[in-house]
């Protein structure tokens, strides 16, 4: 393996884990509105980080980026759990979400992300994540001609 090639796997996982990270925080603020975890969200927020990785991250490489994509969603529910567990301790300490993160630390949060996660929370994550893979495997629809590209391109 090259450096270059290298480079562009270290780049590629390094992606995927923002978009996975973004996407937890999105799916938190949805959790948060409405007061309960929501673990179908999965469903969408793994359909859209395919899309994402397939498009953006890994263009033409469909076994890493359905591997990327699967990783990503659970990411985000790993970061989903332990936002909601960071939450679930300011609100009941009064202090804010910042503090409850600082002061519980990884090794608390990720215990009581752990407990505060069902078995079919769990269950709906790991959907996600397969449909995930299988969304960042399908072959992209060809773009159609026409449109604005038509009236851009100078005709023959």
């Amino acid at each position: 393996m090259s450096l270059r090639n290298l480079i562009g796997t270290i780049f590629s996982v390094f992606c995927a884990a923002m978009l996975g990270l973004a996407a937890g925080a999105v799916w938190m603020l949805f959790a948060v509105w409405q007061g309960r975890t929501m673990p179908w969200l999965a469903l969408p927020a793994g359909w859209l980080l395919a899309v994402a990785i397939r498009h953006w991250v890994c263009p033409g490489q469909r076994m890493t980026a359905a591997a990327l994509a699967a990783a990503a969603t659970l990411l985000a529910a790993l970061y989903l759990s332990l936002l909601i567990a960071a939450a679930r301790i300011a609100g009941g300490l009064g202090i804010g979400l910042m503090d409850a993160l600082r002061t519980a630390g990884p090794g608390m949060l990720l215990m009581l992300a752990r407990l505060g996660t069902s078995t079919t929370a769990t269950a709906w994550f790991l959907v996600g994540a397969v449909l995930a893979a299988l969304a960042a495997m399908r072959q992209p629809r060809p773009r159609k001609s026409g449109g604005a590209d038509a009236l851009s391109r100078p005709q023959p």
